[in-house]
């Protein structure tokens, strides 16, 4: 059964998880990796545009599926040694959260909605996560 996730990475990162077809979560770690399985689908949210900056981005920045195999170590050098999985990114536009945070069930109504994203990794429900990916498709030109 295909589980929902949204990880947290400022859009700096997610862009380079897109361009080389991976993801990473919560500084490189292994144990919330091992939580997804291949065909779930997760999509990122970014707070920043930068790691480590305050320029509030607040948006979703990536989506897409997660490639059959396992999280496997990759060396980016100086001695980081984060873990990644595979993941067929989908096209997409960055959407931002707050016209969805009154839809959303991990949202809506909650005055503290941020909370859970200080955890770098959560499931949300298969409604959430369609209504965060009709907000992030790109736009079709009319006919």
């Amino acid at each position: 059964m295909t589980q929902h996730w949204i990880a947290v990475a400022s859009a700096d990162h997610v862009r380079r998880g897109r361009a080389g077809g991976f993801m990473q979560v919560s500084h490189g770690k292994l144990a919330p990796l091992k939580k997804i399985k291949p065909g779930d689908r997760v999509a990122y949210y970014s707070p920043t545009e930068i790691h480590g900056m305050k320029d509030q981005l607040q948006a979703f920045t990536a989506i897409g599926t997660i490639r059959y195999g396992e999280p496997y170590s990759f060396d980016m050098g100086d001695g980081f040694v984060p873990c990644r999985r595979d993941v067929e990114w989908d096209e997409a536009q960055d959407a931002p959260i707050r016209p969805l945070l009154d839809r959303l069930g991990f949202s809506a109504g909650r005055a503290n909605w941020g909370y859970q994203l200080r955890f770098g990794l959560f499931k949300v429900s298969a409604s959430d996560f369609e209504m965060i990916e009709s907000a992030m498709k790109p736009e079709r030109p009319r006919r």
